[in-house]
């Protein structure tokens, strides 16, 4: 009697001492709520200069890690707002988070800000759900590339251009050589092959969830979040915030994940990130925030 007394006392006990403790253990390590950690994919894909990271798998591939180990997660939340960027990048940080939802079996769900377009959408398309805002930009399924041509203003300044190459199409499309059609046509041809690509890697995530003429879908035309959900390329209209608590309850935990940072403050690029002289840096950035503009302009933002 007097055994099986002391023993429910030192187990009163515990749970007292626990009690008091679980108010001071961080939210994500209480197994008594449910945690959904965010990581945030902000930005340009791809155009990365030292002192404006653009996204890129080298530079996300600790935050996702992170995220998909996070123990006793119930899913992982994407909150993406990019108008894209790089297919080689996008491409690569889509097959990452398919990868690691599969080895840790977590359920993923993309939530949509302002633009989730391109490479942004074939980002999404890496998540077992979409949910986007009704004012949201989604879509614009298809590969774009621009350059200048300053043939006929070197002529009228009285420069000559001087280029030597070894390769017959090593210059092909030099801004500052006329342009020849037969280069446009091979340029195209890229295009057409990396389109067709990301068609049937939307086909292969949204199946028969799409609803619409391919014609439209994969024209590189863009919608809002609203029309989107008409279309089959997002499941639902919601927030991150209220959908996470509306689905694991009010007490859900959600982490942000975030890029892990050295002594000095910055950001863990990861391989390739950073180096160079400041004064290349601050003229890289120049042009990394004048493509960045320019991209977010073509959706209106």
């Amino acid at each position: 009697m007097t055994e099986s007394w002391n023993g429910q006392r030192l187990r009163d006990i515990g749970s007292g001492a626990m009690a008091a403790v679980r108010p001071l253990i961080p939210r994500r390590f209480r197994r008594d709520r449910p945690v959904v950690p965010v990581v945030r994919l902000n930005g340009i894909i791809g155009f990365s200069t030292p002192l404006r990271p653009g996204m890129t798998l080298a530079g996300l591939a600790r935050t996702l890690d992170r995220a998909f180990t996070t123990r006793n997660a119930s899913a992982v939340a994407l909150a993406i707002n990019s108008p894209g960027g790089s297919p080689v990048q996008s491409h690569l940080i889509f097959q990452r988070i398919r990868e690691l939802a599969q080895e840790h079996k977590r359920h993923v769900i993309a939530f949509v800000e302002d633009a989730c377009a391109s490479g942004g959408y074939m980002i999404a398309c890496a998540a077992d759900e979409i949910i986007a805002d009704p004012y949201s930009i989604v879509g614009s399924i298809g590969v774009v590339g621009g350059s200048f041509g300053f043939d006929k203003l070197i002529a009228k300044i009285g420069i000559d251009r001087r280029l030597y190459t070894s390769g017959e199409h090593k210059a092909m499309l030099d801004p500052f050589l006329p342009e020849d059609p037969a280069d446009v046509e091979r340029l195209k041809n890229l295009q057409r092959k990396i389109h067709e690509d990301f068609i049937a890697l939307v086909k292969s995530r949204r199946g028969d969830k799409l609803n619409g003429p391919e014609s439209d879908l994969f024209s590189g035309e863009y919608w809002t979040g609203g029309r989107g959900l008409e279309l089959g390329l997002v499941d639902a209209i919601g927030d991150l915030r209220g959908v996470l608590r509306e689905r694991f309850g009010e007490k859900v935990a959600t982490p942000l994940v975030s890029a892990e940072r050295g002594l000095l403050g910055r950001r863990v690029l990861g391989v390739g990130g950073g180096g160079g002289s400041t004064r290349m840096a601050l003229a890289d950035d120049v042009i990394s925030a004048l493509e960045a503009r320019a991209l977010w302009a073509r959706y209106g933002l």
